[in-house]
């Protein structure tokens, strides 16, 4: 039987993160985790935690998928009429967590949020299964539901309703890009003295400065 413990402190040493290899882009970076994610034991590798503000000011937390990196800006989609499209309306600031536990890494990104095109989410939307797309029409996300039969009687509602023709995109269902300002990029190490490389916008720049574990 495998030891959890043992494959923990494996993966924590199978990685190390130095200022030499890292260089001074971060999205080169980023992606290079990813494809590393891609090719690794990971089961979603683009998952991430998605942090806004609350309309009170409090913190409100909840697992997303990054669709693309664009532009240099992270990019998901949502409905602009559900929590996290009002919350980003609000306030558009975010950040975003992402963690591949087979290989030991996390990456922290905080930025500005904007709107992405109407085209480029069309765009995206008809890439969709038509399952996927169906349901952004029927379910009125964040809000109370009744019951599941609700939700059930809704997907059939616009199955029927857009059958035989293409499903168009919701006007609420938007893209939102997630510019960043700060990416850190964390390698998990033994005895938890783990690297940590900061990335800084500056101007049209990045620094970089380690920081203690």
């Amino acid at each position: 039987m495998n030891d959890p413990m043992h494959m923990l402190r494996r993966a924590a040493t199978a990685h190390t993160l130095l200022e030499e290899s890292a260089g001074n882009d971060p999205f080169a970076l980023f992606e290079t985790w990813v494809a590393d994610a891609r090719t690794g034991e990971e089961e979603e590798p683009t998952a991430c935690s998605l942090a806004t503000v609350r309309e009170d000011g409090g913190p409100a937390v909840r697992m997303v998928l990054l669709k693309a990196l664009e532009d240099s800006a992270f990019v998901f989609y949502t409905p602009s009429s559900g929590r996290k499209g009002r919350e980003l309306a609000l306030r558009p600031q975010a950040a975003l967590c992402f963690f591949w536990h087979e290989m030991h890494r996390q990456v922290r990104v905080e930025g500005e949020v904007s709107v992405v095109p109407g085209a480029i989410a069309d765009e995206y939307f008809a890439t969709r299964s038509r399952e996927s797309q169906i349901g952004a029409w029927a379910s009125p996300q964040s809000q109370v539901l009744p019951d599941r039969g609700t939700l059930d009687e809704r997907v059939t509602h616009w199955t029927k309703k857009f059958e035989g023709g293409d499903v168009p995109r919701p006007d609420t269902w938007r893209g939102f890009a997630l510019h960043p300002k700060r990416i850190e990029f964390w390698q998990g190490r033994e005895s938890r003295l783990h690297d940590r490389l900061l990335f800084e916008e500056n101007g049209d720049d990045w620094t970089r400065v380690r920081l203690a574990p």
